[in-house]
């Protein structure tokens, strides 16, 4: 006999069952725990992964158990079981971390900042409460969601919208800051393949939807269900052919970085310009403003010096810091050392006194900090604790000190180029006083290093240090601190002046040089506000930053700055100027009075003479002044080092050759709309210039239209009277305005690629250009053109 078919027992069938229901959990499961692994990118530590990982089987699980209780039952055990794992996930990012306070305040405190931290956050993210609350979130709410629509629902695909939503986000968020994600992706679409490849879960064979109907209707049927998958299929297929080239298209492209449109953490003017709190701190000296305990590190080389902010930017008026400050987590972003500097790692324990603001003070340059969360620069080394400084706030920073190497510094050079235009740059408006200052010391001392020593030098010889001198900064009261009376106040100053003063000098003379403020403690245990002074910096090649100190010595009595500097005045002083003499007669004549000239004093003539003649000298020392100026601008402008700034300087002169013109070019419009206006003001100016040659023959009544011929030696002459006037007014083509635009928007958009035989040209078409406009004017216009003060206060 035959054996019969197999005995299906009701266990067999549940067993079955079961391992039907398996694929599309697991599926979900792995969908939402890759979304982890994608956003773990930017993270410096796996525990964000690990955390969404749980939350997608959380998530996943519960909603499998609880898939034979009523659907509204569900959503409230699940968000029960979110709230225990996220709060277990806090607390395991807390001690990751090492951030005080218990863990209602860090919960409270990551909900309120969770997403603006996230995405103000330096890479690699730090793993901390607010920076893993909403991914946790995020990923629960996704497998909820996921998990109800496939399983109870029985809409697989529809479910598998959340984790691709999910998985976009992640993608998005990490932006242009990781590789692309291409494993995650392609094992995203095979599991999700997987999951849609499983059949579903049917307790009997599924019912046939047009049983029961006629053949006719049947047939009918079924051939409008063949003609709605054939239409389906073709419009997949054609969305497939237009959508595949442009998705292939930005497979190249670089992604969007989501945090450029996320503002950073600000601070406040203070905390930009801390340099203006040294006069402050001078008149207080006892403030205690920190206390310092040095755990470890501070080794042979003294106290070191704690770092409050380097200012970077200096626009002629005060120095900022301008800083971008990212939110960062316990561990820093390493920069490297010069690679012949000694290190040694300086772990101090801070406690903040008086000391207001947000700047947190640490020995440069910080790579670990317990006990506070900051927020960092890494092109400045500058920390800030966003909530703000309090009084007893105690932090703990580990800190990798620099001391380079001394040999290397007299043969070093400087940097230049535009990594270092930020510290090169020079305000407009610098006194001719400090210029001449920093040519002397330069042109005696050729090595960088000797250069920055010989201002620091002079510097401490030759100024005095007082506490109550007055904070400022600024282009004149550096002017005044160098240059003014000893018996006025001049010449003495707080450390803002010295520290601002050398780093004016130095980047006058070539030097990339910043200003830092801090403090020098004198060992462990209180840090008061006379232990505040700032100090200079200079960058050398293969050194790195180095400090100097210009402050004078206290046992030393400054020498007056004249013995070694003195300006050159632009015009004698009326003291130097000799006054003619007379031989004295021993017997003068005797004479009779002039007509019109009283006895007791000079007559009416030589009082109107004198007054007219000290006028028109007046007017002609403005009118040499101003064209000194105007031509002092043009070189400045058409001399520059730098060709791509000779190239700005040439569009200037065309720009404010437009404005002497009457035609002005407003500063909405692009270098090609003030071409064509520059082309209409040219050909216009030849169209008047041209008419005014023309109408010279009929300028005399009588001639009228036979001037001309009747006359030729007036008809022929009248055009060609200025011959050098109209070879200037046609001097320059219309092109010459196009290309002067077009080496515009190459400086511009393609910054060091303009030559100098670019640069040359440029100037030359700037010039031809002026000098048509002016030689189209009357000779009163010409000579206006030349003065006009326009150029020398029209804003840029």
């Amino acid at each position: 006999m035959g054996r019969g078919p197999p005995v299906v027992t009701p266990r067999t069938q549940a067993a079955v069952r079961a391992l039907r229901a398996v694929p599309v959990p697991v599926a979900l499961i792995v969908l939402v725990a890759l979304c982890g692994v994608v956003l773990g990118r930017v993270y410096a530590d796996p525990l964000p992964a690990r955390l969404m990982a749980g939350a997608a089987a959380g998530s996943v699980l519960v909603s499998v158990a609880a898939r034979r209780l009523p659907s509204w039952l569900v959503a409230p055990l699940s968000v029960a079981a979110l709230a225990g794992w996220t709060l277990l996930s806090l607390r395991l990012a807390a001690a990751h971390a090492a951030l005080p306070g218990g863990l209602g305040e860090v919960a409270a405190d990551a909900a309120r900042n969770a997403i603006p931290r996230l995405l103000t956050a330096m890479i690699p993210v730090e793993p901390a409460p607010d920076t893993v609350l909403v991914p946790v979130v995020a990923a629960w709410l996704a497998g909820l969601t996921a998990a109800e629509v496939a399983l109870r629902a029985g809409r697989v695909l529809l479910g598998y919208l959340p984790p691709a939503l999910l998985y976009a986000g992640a993608l998005y968020v990490v932006g242009p800051n990781a590789d692309p994600a291409i494993g995650p992706t392609v094992l995203f679409a095979a599991v999700a393949a997987a999951g849609l490849a499983t059949p579903a879960r049917r307790d009997g064979p599924a019912p046939d939807p047009v049983a029961g109907l006629t053949p006719a209707v049947r047939a009918a049927v079924r051939l409008r269900l063949v003609a709605a998958s054939a239409a389906g299929l073709a419009v997949v297929v054609a969305l497939a052919a237009l959508l595949a080239p442009v998705v292939a298209a930005q497979v190249d492209e670089r992604p969007v970085d989501p945090r450029r449109y996320v503002e950073p953490p600000r601070v406040e003017s203070l905390d930009e310009n801390p340099l203006i709190r040294i006069s402050g701190w001078a008149l207080n000296p006892d403030q205690r403003l920190l206390d310092v305990r040095t755990v470890a590190g501070a080794g042979d080389g003294g106290s070191p010096r704690i770092r409050l902010a380097v200012l970077s930017d200096y626009d002629g008026v005060t120095w900022r810091v301008g800083a971008t400050y990212r939110n960062a987590g316990r561990i820093l972003p390493a920069a490297e050392p010069a690679p012949d500097a000694a290190t040694d790692e300086v772990r101090q324990e801070i406690t903040v006194g008086d000391l207001t603001g947000r700047l947190l003070p640490a020995v440069p340059t910080p790579r670990e900090v317990t006990g506070a969360r900051v927020a960092y620069d890494p092109a400045t080394g500058t920390l800030i604790r966003p909530e703000g400084l309090a009084p007893g706030l105690r932090y703990e920073v580990s800190s990798v000190r620099e001391r380079p190497d001394a040999n290397l510094l007299p043969t070093a050079n400087v940097p230049a180029g535009d990594e270092v235009a930020r510290v090169l740059r020079v305000a407009d408006g610098a006194p001719e006083p400090v210029r001449r200052l920093a040519t002397q010391l330069a042109e005696s001392n050729g090595a960088p290093y000797a250069r920055a020593d010989a201002i620091a030098t002079f510097l401490a010889e030759h100024y005095r240090v007082t506490a109550d001198a007055p904070s400022g900064h600024a282009y004149p009261n550096l002017a005044f601190f160098l240059f003014g009376p000893r018996n006025g106040g001049g010449q003495r100053g707080t450390s803002e002046q010295f520290a601002a003063a050398f780093a004016v000098l130095g980047r006058l003379a070539g030097l990339p040089t910043r200003v830092v403020v801090g403090f020098e403690p004198k060992g462990d245990g209180p840090v008061r506000a006379a232990d505040a002074y700032a100090w200079p910096e200079v960058l050398f090649d293969g050194v790195g930053w180095v400090p100097f100190d210009p402050m004078p010595r206290p046992d030393e009595e400054p020498r007056p700055v004249e013995e070694d500097f003195r300006p050159q005045p632009e015009d004698p002083p009326p003291s130097e100027v000799p006054a003619p003499t007379e031989e004295p007669s021993v017997t003068p004549p005797a004479a009779a009075p002039a007509p019109g000239r009283n006895e007791g004093g000079l007559g009416t003539p030589v009082l109107v003479g004198g007054g007219v003649g000290g006028l028109a000298l007046l007017v002609g020392a403005v009118l040499a002044a101003l064209y000194a100026a105007r031509r002092r601008l043009t070189r400045s402008r058409l001399d520059a080092a730098d060709p791509g700034e000779r190239v700005a300087g040439a569009w200037r002169e065309l720009t404010d050759a437009l404005r002497l013109a009457g035609h002005p070019a407003g500063p909405d419009l692009a270098a090609a709309e003030v071409a064509e206006r520059a082309r209409r003001t040219l050909v216009e100016a030849r169209a008047a210039r041209s008419g005014e040659g023309a109408a010279g023959p009929t300028d005399r009544p009588g001639d009228g239209a036979a001037g001309p011929t009747d006359r030729p030696g007036n008809g022929a002459a009248a055009p060609t009277d200025r011959a050098g006037d109209s070879a200037a007014v046609g001097g320059p083509d219309e092109a010459a305005v196009d290309e002067l635009a077009a080496l515009l928007n190459q400086a511009g958009f393609a910054p060091g690629s303009v030559t100098p035989e670019q640069a040359e040209r440029a100037a030359r078409l700037s010039q031809g250009f002026g000098d048509a406009l002016r030689s189209a004017r009357s000779r009163w216009g010409r000579l206006l053109w030349t003065v006009h003060p326009g150029p020398l206060r029209w804003r840029r």
